[in-house]
């Protein structure tokens, strides 16, 4: 059996890239421990001679964990919503076997090609007809909205794999479509769901332009709009800006962490077929 020769120059351009990413990260953290008059005069790589941790105090003591709150319940409501009407239009889409649920699966492609700067305008008249301005649900609205055709074609196509005996056994014994969602559908699609909330979350919590646009008082602030906030606040002192970056970069981490296992899995599935 012939050996395989190691690819010296993919290891190479996999080191050089771990560099890429690691370099800016490293300043990060590193500049965020630095106190305001050492960072002028330090090399911006060096470990800083005297590490504080003044900067984070700096930025939760000024409304950060009000804004980390808000960020949560936005990004968990839209995550949640998210998943179960993805999941329940997917189980539609795949057993339903009808026109119908074939050009519903069609329009919920045809939504990933709506861009969203392109909607902002009437969103911003929906939300403020419906007197939902400035509100945490004006924001979790529209991202579900985004969020629920790429999470419908990523469950639709992992159901597709699951095996078609295994409903038709279910079905004689007499278990109706709620009792196959609940034992079968649920357990099967785990990784899948796992993925679309992952990247879901990520989305939402990194998201910009639905808190600028649909919020505006201090209270209903999440995170991206707080740390824009701190650029204006702390404009001269630059490691408390990066502080509170990486204050709101460890629950996405942690999230990351969490299901790291399963993103390859559901978002290749079905699409090799």
């Amino acid at each position: 059996m012939a050996r395989s020769r190691p690819n010296v120059l993919g290891g190479l351009a996999g080191f050089a890239w771990l560099f890429v990413v690691l370099v800016p990260v490293y300043y990060i953290v590193v500049t965020s421990l630095r106190g305001q008059s050492g960072f002028f005069g330090a090399n911006p790589l060096s470990l800083p001679a005297d590490p504080t941790f003044e900067n984070y105090r700096l930025v939760l003591d000024n409304g950060f964990l009000r804004y980390l709150l808000n960020s949560a319940i936005v990004t968990a409501g839209t995550v949640v919503i998210t998943v179960a009407a993805a999941l329940l239009a997917a189980y539609y889409i795949v057993r339903g076997r009808t026109r119908f649920s074939a050009t519903t699966y069609k329009i919920f492609l045809l939504g990933l090609a709506i861009p969203l700067q392109a909607t902002i305008i009437p969103i911003y008249y929906l939300i403020t007809r419906a007197h939902l301005y400035d509100t945490l649900l004006a924001i979790v609205l529209p991202s579900v909205a985004f969020a629920i055709p790429l999470s419908v074609v990523v469950l639709a196509n992992f159901l597709r794999d699951v095996p078609h005996e295994l409903f038709e056994s279910m079905r004689v014994d007499g278990a109706g479509h709620g009792r196959m969602l609940v034992s079968l559908v649920l357990p099967m699609v785990k990784p899948a769901m796992v993925t679309v909330a992952v990247y879901d979350g990520l989305n939402v919590w990194n998201g910009f332009l639905f808190p600028l646009i649909l919020t505006q008082s201090a209270d209903q602030r999440v995170l991206p709009m707080a740390l824009w906030a701190f650029q204006g606040q702390f404009r001269v002192n630059i490691p408390a800006v990066l502080a509170a970056v990486v204050l709101s970069t460890l629950p996405v981490l942690a999230l990351y962490i969490l299901g790291r296992r399963y993103l390859v899995t559901g978002l290749t599935a079905g699409f090799g077929k």
